[in-house]
């Protein structure tokens, strides 16, 4: 006779709530080890501070902007309201119709676009023949010369305001304009000082321009170069079949500064056109429209600096659309330009 007892039978049905409680209990565990551990509190704590931070310097940073845009639909009475701070109580467009209608806006804005392409592709061409130079070429003088370049991004403009202006308004060469036409020929209201300006090397920001470039091309490899001058290419054919297709994303770069600063440059534009010739769009800044007077009104300040403040967002405006179209290009070639870490 077998004396070992039968083992009792274990049902399918008690397998599964074996299975369930299992299951329950081995959730609770990792819950407990994952979300109630010092861990996960600690985690939880550090993105609350980032998130709160970053708000409140998106806020700081956004607020003046908001706040700009807000005030650019109010009408005249919402300026004396005091129950209005953002949102107008009587929206109106006046303001943008008067500065796009009075101040000239399209005007300017086609003489602003037409100067500044012309001096970015500009400037943007010399700097790059100048900092290619500087990069791959070994000459007398090769870093003395580098530093006076280094030297005019930190010479004040206004130390030459005086001199320029005198040179272009009686421009010569070496008196041989004066011997032909018997005097010297004014270049004032014209293209011609910026152009030569940046014809030389000297426009705008010129100096950072080359900073740039120098060390994108010094960033370059020179086995590049040595092989195409093996397969017979001269130094122009290299630089323009190679080097320019290899330096197109710092090109772009060089082309959106130059562009952003000549479109929003007020010191040489006011010193080589005056007020009563070219309209630019400095002008559309600085002149309040006869028809938004606000002589003897309450709110005669916030409405000036409302007026103001619409003018600049209509001039900011293009630069913000060209931005949003050409940003990837403009990271891609800061990051590439040896201007950050």
């Amino acid at each position: 006779m077998n004396s070992q007892a039968t083992a009792p039978k274990v049902t399918k049905e008690t397998k599964n709530k074996i299975r369930v409680e299992f299951e329950r209990t081995d959730f609770w565990t990792r819950f407990k080890l994952k979300y109630l551990s010092m861990k996960f509190l600690t985690t939880v704590v550090w993105v609350i501070f980032r998130l709160v931070l970053l708000v409140g310097i998106s806020y700081v940073i956004l607020s003046p902007v908001l706040s700009k845009i807000f005030s650019s639909f109010m009408g005249r009475n919402d300026f004396v309201d005091v129950t209005v701070k953002y949102i107008a109580k009587n929206p109106t467009l006046d303001i943008y119709k008067t500065l796009i209608i009075e101040a000239e806006y399209f005007e300017a804005f086609f003489n602003t676009l037409t100067l500044s392409l012309f001096c970015a592709v500009l400037q943007t061409f010399i700097c790059c023949v100048i900092a290619y130079g500087f990069a791959k070429f070994k000459f007398k003088f090769n870093n003395l010369l580098f530093g006076l370049v280094i030297f005019t991004m930190v010479v004040p403009h206004e130390t030459l305001q005086l001199s320029m202006f005198v040179n272009f308004k009686s421009f010569d060469i070496f008196g041989i304009v004066e011997l032909i036409t018997g005097s010297p020929i004014n270049l004032l209201n014209t293209y011609w000082p910026l152009t030569i300006l940046s014809l030389g090397g000297l426009g705008f920001k010129n100096g950072l321009y080359i900073y740039m470039l120098r060390q994108f091309f010094r960033g370059v490899p020179d086995e590049l170069e040595e092989s195409a001058y093996l397969d017979g290419s001269g130094v122009f054919r290299t630089f323009v079949q190679i080097i320019i297709p290899l330096s197109v994303p710092m090109l772009i770069t060089v082309f959106l500064f130059s562009f952003s600063w000549q479109w929003t440059d007020m010191f040489y534009t006011e010193l080589f056109f005056p007020k009563t010739s070219i309209n630019m769009m400095p002008d559309v800044v600085s002149v309040i429209p006869k028809a938004l007077e606000t002589t003897g009104f309450a709110g005669q300040k916030m409405y000036e600096a409302a007026i103001r403040n619409t003018a600049s967002l209509l001039v900011m405006a293009p630069l913000l659309i060209m931005y949003l179209f050409c940003q990837r290009y403009l990271i891609a070639g800061v990051e590439r330009s040896g201007i950050v870490g």
